[in-house]
């Protein structure tokens, strides 16, 4: 009877304690939920810029130099330079995502990163403007090439 008694006694701290513990448990897989969506709403944002930013490669064909193996890089045009650097920030963008947890696969980044700037151009803008980029971009970008 003791149980009993003391349940009909302290029912009102029971439900209330019941109550937050309940919604405790319901913020939590809400926050979790939220964050997944968030997360997934990047990564459509990501693509979606990193589309983009390609697409200008193809309705402008004077930048197809950028992707040239035998391409003078002491030639390279400014809008050249331009999209090159456009692509930068981009990957810088994407790097600090990574960082701040968003998930992507980083060894074909890396394979990406290394084909990409070992072409003349990208070599050469890279050259000029990696000292304007953070630290730890810089390596990242310098540990891929």
């Amino acid at each position: 009877m003791g149980v009993f008694s003391w349940v009909s006694t302290h029912w009102l701290e029971i439900l209330q304690s019941t109550s937050i513990v309940a919604g405790l448990l319901f913020t939590g897989y809400n926050i979790r939920a939220d964050s997944r969506q968030r997360k997934i709403q990047s990564l459509f944002a990501l693509t979606a810029a990193h589309r983009d930013i390609w697409s200008k490669l193809y309705e402008h064909p004077n930048l197809a130099n950028i992707l040239m193996p035998e391409a003078e890089a002491l030639l390279a045009s400014n809008s050249e330079e331009l999209f090159v650097q456009m692509l930068i920030l981009h990957l810088a963008a994407s790097y600090r995502a990574r960082k701040f947890g968003m998930y992507f696969e980083e060894e074909g980044l890396r394979m990406d990163v290394k084909q990409f700037f070992s072409l003349p151009i990208p070599k050469a803008v890279w050259k000029k403007s990696k000292e304007f980029q953070d630290s730890d971009f810089m390596a990242f970008v310098e540990s891929c090439m």
